[in-house]
């Protein structure tokens, strides 16, 4: 029975939209719209969170109201983006630092990024969440507003070894990894958020630079990529997010990366290009997303899903019934884990960068994706 609706348990397939809720608690329009057939996950922030206790109790009754369990996400990153800072959770340094301490000591830097990924994943599972949009693999060209120190470095051998040891570090744990933002919003300045970017460098830049992390052995780590609403001219008209050319031609069959494909928020600036809202989902499902994310706009995710008729994708829906559920029954065993002890003690060392040049103090909000 699930308590919070007093009526059973609602069996139903994943869809392929990720919902957000607006507080502490579920609302009574909360559940309904979370047991809508399209909706096949949850995307928290901080704004749902208040303390340890707190988080488990929302995570539990988001997870009780469906089988399968809606998949609950989280961009929790460090640094800037830790969406949980306090009260059991362990501040996580910003991944610039970790590229800093790579110049004078790159076996301490690794051992820094595995432990984070570690500490991250431990933390999130242990109050039952089950994804962090992360790592970040944009490279460090130290001019983005939205990336800045999000970012491992600039030189993208250099970011693949960071992020290939958050990403064992994570998986470690019991969590899967989602790169983002493919195939690289590093070099922009303009704040996908609040504009819609445009790079105009040639494909065989971005194939040797920014796409680098997403090739070879890191790429087979990742459970999920998140594409950039970026629009890159010289290789397609659209951002990446609403291309089949990147998403299809290039992710899947050059790439050959076979998880999820996670679009970043329909409600950002930077996916004006498509439209309203049923626009924007066509646009981004159509081009080779599997999951869509709609936030911080109710009105919105419900004119989506009173609206919206997305063309049959049954491998999409594969992928997404696939996404495991690892934060559903964690248990919390950090005060017996020594990996977690020995990991917390050595982010403890390292200099909590939280931002540097190249990103503003607002440049990401506590409710903003991506």
């Amino acid at each position: 029975m699930n308590s919070s609706t007093g009526s059973k348990t609602r069996r139903l397939p994943r869809g392929p939209l990720m919902a957000d809720v607006a507080g502490l608690t579920l609302t009574g329009a909360e559940r309904l719209r979370l047991c809508h057939p399209l909706v096949g996950g949850v995307i928290l922030f901080a704004r749902n969170f208040s303390g340890s206790a707190q988080l488990k109790a929302l995570t539990a009754e988001i997870h009780a109201l469906r089988r399968p369990a809606l998949p609950i996400a989280v961009d929790h990153e460090g640094g800037r983006v830790q969406r949980f800072r306090t009260d059991e959770f362990t501040r996580l340094p910003a991944m610039r630092s970790l590229g800093e301490l790579w110049r004078v000591d790159r076996e301490a830097a690794l051992a820094s990024a595995q432990a984070a990924g570690y500490v991250l994943a431990t933390d999130l599972l242990a109050h039952g969440v089950d994804l962090s949009f992360a790592p970040v693999l944009d490279l460090d060209y130290g001019m983005s507003r939205a990336i800045g120190s999000r970012a491992f470095h600039p030189d993208p051998a250099v970011t693949t070894e960071l992020a290939s040891a958050v990403a064992k570090g994570m998986a470690a744990a019991g969590m899967g990894a989602v790169g983002k933002h493919f195939p690289g919003h590093g070099f922009v300045e303009a704040d996908s958020h609040h504009e819609i970017p445009v790079d105009s460098r040639s494909f065989e830049t971005l194939w040797d630079a920014d796409m680098l992390p997403y090739r070879g052995g890191l790429g087979t780590q990742l459970t999920g990529v998140m594409p950039a609403h970026v629009i890159y001219p010289e290789v397609a008209p659209e951002p990446a997010g609403f291309s089949p050319y990147w998403l299809q031609d290039v992710l899947r069959e050059r790439v050959g990366f076979e998880g999820l494909v996670f679009s970043d928020d329909l409600n950002m600036e930077g996916a004006a290009w498509a439209g309203d809202i049923v626009g924007r989902a066509n646009a981004a499902w159509q081009a080779g997303c599997d999951m869509l994310l709609a936030c911080n706009r109710p009105d919105v995710m419900d004119d989506l899903l009173a609206r919206w008729q997305p063309a049959p994708r049954p491998e999409a829906l594969a992928r997404i019934a696939a996404l495991p559920c690892p934060g559903l029954a964690a248990p919390d065993q950090r005060a017996e884990d020594a990996t977690y002890r020995e990991a917390c003690q050595r982010l403890a060392t390292l200099d909590l960068l939280d931002a540097g040049p190249g990103m503003t103090a607002g440049s990401i909000g506590d409710q903003a994706v991506g």
